[in-house]
């Protein structure tokens, strides 16, 4: 094995011990991952059935994972391994890419430190299709330096093909192309080069073209995300920031020189990546909200590339061996970070658990009990976990997800759910612990339980809310002497009053 490929050994094992640390996160699932997990155990038509309703933009990641269920069998550990590997590649990309941009050293500390970043541990351990985006970007930026110093045709050919691939995955990668072409234009390559990225990056782009169309039709499912929050936006900041002050402590000075051969600086190639998508993803977010950082998850790449610059300016400045100084930072780091790695592999670490949910709902259910969700999109526990809600109604539902071609299914109309519910004694809810009515048929099921039902018991657990109604007594009309017993009524369980406060709305499935 050539030394600079052994170089991207040791940052893709660290990430791959770092995946599969903790892998399980206690046995639990959240709602995003819910929905890798019941569309991967579709049939190909009826995926097929699903995409052309919702969800398109996840369809090839969605087919790949049925795939590797139907090799590997389903468990968490099939659902989430080719994130972690995908993430593996990644770390090693970008020990690559470093190597080639600066030396060595630079490269092996940008993919440790690559391993290292939260938001990197956590794709890595999800579901999702982020990490395999990440992964193909990162493939994509080895490619265009390889392109650029090379006159080889292939390398463009297959730039290409990464761009296209991340695209088909979740098509905001293309943002990598801003990022791309500002990197072209800071490094004033010849016209030649240019032209033939301009030719390969818009046949990518072309060739996702029916996706960005496809998806935008189904624009809806990301109604729900916000509007940027200062929190948000504060973070943003601070990353771009802590980029910004690696890239000046890692400028040139003096002796101080990393000839590499390559023709794009490390810098021109790192900032952008950094900084392009995310804040042109903020900036189209400011008409219409779609601003997420997995979205934007591999732009982690160039902050990588640029702390492994900073570590080996510091190293030189220090007069101190760059690997054993490298070392040294990245324990550091680790340590450093060990509660917010910790908090990411437990239960905790996500919005939900729908797992848990489901246990729930097995542990206070009895014979005749229906099943209701406030909202819809909380029917995925009962979807990812069937054997617990054997025998049990679902009040609502008038057409399944797998005949009705969607994630949650069809509810029936307000009318026919209140209907639904007079005719029941108990119904077991299942809603988000800061419960919601943002439908219609939300707000219906609110006013019946209000009106006609008294909670008996409910239960909090991992982001999630199961609640047990019982329908309010008759009244008694005859008047009694105090202590009288009515005939054939057993003691009534005492159950307290619906309370009913408006919450903010909850994330739905994306």
């Amino acid at each position: 094995m050539p030394k600079t490929a052994l170089g991207a050994v040791g940052p893709a094992a660290l990430t791959l011990l770092l995946g599969l640390w903790g892998i399980r996160r206690e046995n639990s699932m959240w709602r995003d991952e819910a929905a890798t997990w019941q569309v991967a155990h579709r049939t190909l038509p009826e995926i097929w059935h699903l995409l052309d309703q919702v969800d398109v933009v996840h369809g090839l990641y969605y087919l790949f994972m049925h795939g590797v269920f139907a090799v590997f069998g389903d468990s968490l550990l099939a659902l989430r391994l080719p994130s972690v590997l995908a993430m593996s590649g990644a770390a090693a990309l970008v020990t690559l890419l470093g190597d080639r941009l600066a030396d060595r050293c630079t490269g092996l500390a940008a993919g440790l430190a690559f391993a290292l970043i939260p938001a990197v541990q956590q794709y890595a351990q999800e579901g999702r299709p982020y990490a395999l985006v990440a992964a193909c970007v990162a493939l994509a930026c080895r490619l265009l330096v390889a392109a650029v110093d090379s006159p080889d045709a292939g390398h463009w050919v297959a730039y290409g093909m990464a761009v296209l691939t991340g695209a088909l995955l979740n098509w905001f990668s293309l943002l990598v192309l801003f990022a791309h072409a500002v990197t072209i234009a800071l490094a004033r390559l010849p016209l030649a080069i240019v032209l033939r990225w301009a030719a390969v990056s818009s046949a990518a782009a072309i060739g996702a073209l029916p996706l960005v169309i496809a998806s935008k039709a189904q624009s809806g499912q990301v109604a729900w995300i916000p509007p940027v929050n200062q929190s948000k936006l504060l973070g943003l900041l601070l990353t771009l920031l802590a980029g910004a002050l690696c890239a000046w402590f890692a400028r040139p000075r003096g002796r101080h020189r990393t000839p590499s051969g390559a023709r794009l600086p490390l810098t021109a190639v790192a900032l952008p990546l950094l900084a392009l998508p995310p804040l042109v993803l903020l900036v189209v977010s400011l008409a219409h909200p779609v601003y997420l950082t997995r979205y934007v998850l591999f732009g982690h790449l160039g902050l990588a590339l640029l702390i492994g610059a900073a570590c080996r300016a510091l190293a030189f400045r220090l007069r101190t061996p760059p690997r054993r100084l490298i070392v040294v930072v990245m324990a550091l780091a680790f340590l450093g970070l060990l509660p917010v790695e910790l908090s990411l592999r437990s239960a905790a670490g996500r919005v939900d658990d729908v797992l848990s949910t489901a246990e729930n709902v097995a542990a206070v259910r009895e014979a005749g009990d229906v099943v209701l969700y406030i909202p819809a999109a909380r029917r995925d526990t009962a979807l990812v976990s069937p054997a617990e809600f054997t025998g049990i109604r679902d009040l609502a539902l008038v057409r399944d997800p797998l005949e009705s071609g969607t994630l949650n299914g069809v509810e029936g109309t307000p009318e026919q759910i209140t209907n639904a519910m007079l005719a029941v004694r108990r119904i077991v809810v299942v809603s988000d612990e800061n419960a919601s009515a943002t439908t219609e048929r939300d707000r219906a099921k609110r006013r019946v339980l209000q009106a006609h039902f008294v909670r008996c018991s409910e239960t909090d657990e991992r982001g999630r809310r199961v609640t047990v109604y019982e329908r309010r007594p008759s009244p008694i009309r005859r008047v009694r002497r105090i202590g009288e017993r009515v005939p054939g009524r057993a003691a009534a369980r005492i159950c307290e009053p619906v309370p009913f406060t408006p919450h903010h709305p909850s994330n739905t499935t994306k």
